[in-house]
């Protein structure tokens, strides 16, 4: 987790050689839908190159079977985020990890994504809208892949489109992907943190008071029905943010409090969190530090970071007592 006094949040455009290209795909309908990702997957097809699809169940089988009527469904790959549980900040390291699998076989990548928008939570919306903009940061190195988003605009929160909109540098129209009009590609806008909800008495901490953090943390969630692994879980991260904060920072504080029947830690310090891919990137094995943040991502069900050069840093950890 690295510190310092400058840095942005901004993502570089790919050259023409290297990098994620990011196609955003509002569809109205099924039929829409269908049409659409059936034209991406076609051209992927007819181009040689390799093809994985990462979206809902009822999606996935739409897919399958416009494949199957094409005689193409057996060329298709088909990858389940789904295990990887609700939190956004464990997506990129699953994308990494396939099309690195596959780039070794020095096949051209074509992939289409759809993130589960419905029935989350306004921090998880958040947190989602805020990994489409990384992932053009993430792979602006990569060997050149393409990555179809659809978008289903009937069912999905205010404003999210024209978040994403922002995020993703291309968009999928008649004629194939064209340059999307309202791509940013300056820093992030992020969303305000919401007001924590009936906190408990903010806790300073320093060097020698973890003890003090752990006894806080298992104190808030043993009264909300933590126990066992989830307890351990959450302890370990929570930990982990604290020690990071004493590390580089000399101290911070922590207000613990219940929301929407998960439980929310949230540690403040003064340091500065220099990489926003930070907890993103699996580690390698012979890499020297840098496993902390991902391993809270692997813990948590959600965590939020804003962190700025002259504010400081805010991280949020939520967890569910249940890991639903």
């Amino acid at each position: 987790m690295n510190r310092s006094d400058n840095g942005s949040v901004s993502a570089p455009a790919p050259s023409a050689e290297t990098g994620l290209r990011h196609v955003l795909f509002p569809y109205s309908d099924e039929e829409h839908f269908v049409s659409g990702s059936l034209s991406f997957v076609e051209h992927a097809l007819g181009a040689g190159e390799a093809v994985v699809v990462a979206v809902s169940a009822q999606r996935e089988q739409l897919m399958r079977d416009a494949l199957a009527g094409k005689g193409t469904s057996d060329r298709v790959s088909f990858l389940d985020t789904g295990e990887l549980g609700s939190n956004p900040g464990r997506l990129i390291p699953a994308w990494q990890a396939w099309i690195g699998k596959v780039a070794q076989a020095g096949r051209p990548v074509r992939a289409i994504s759809e993130n589960r928008w419905a029935d989350r939570t306004t921090a998880e919306t958040a947190e989602l809208r805020y990994h489409e903009y990384l992932l053009n940061r993430a792979f602006a190195e990569s060997p050149v892949w393409w990555l179809l988003c659809p978008f289903d605009t009937a069912s999905v929160p205010d404003g999210t489109l024209e978040a994403l909109g922002r995020c993703h540098p291309l968009v999928l129209g008649s004629d194939g992907p064209v340059p999307a009009a309202d791509y940013v590609e300056g820093p992030y806008a992020f969303e305000v943190l919401g007001d924590p909800c009936d906190p408990d008495e903010e806790l300073v901490f320093a060097a020698g008071a973890l003890a003090s953090v752990r006894e806080r943390v298992t104190a808030c969630a043993t009264r909300h029905g933590f126990t066992g692994d989830r307890l351990r879980d959450l302890l370990l991260a929570a930990t982990e943010v604290a020690g990071n904060s004493i590390k580089y920072a000399g101290g911070g504080a922590l207000r613990t409090w219940a929301e929407d029947g998960r439980m929310v830690c949230e540690f403040r310090d003064g340091g500065y969190i220099e990489d926003p891919l930070a907890g993103r990137i699996r580690p390698t094995m012979d890499q020297v530090g840098g496993r902390g943040l991902w391993l809270v991502q692997q813990m948590c069900d959600l965590v939020q970071i804003r962190t700025d050069a002259k504010s400081g840093t805010v991280v949020r950890l939520t967890m569910s007592a249940d890991g639903g």
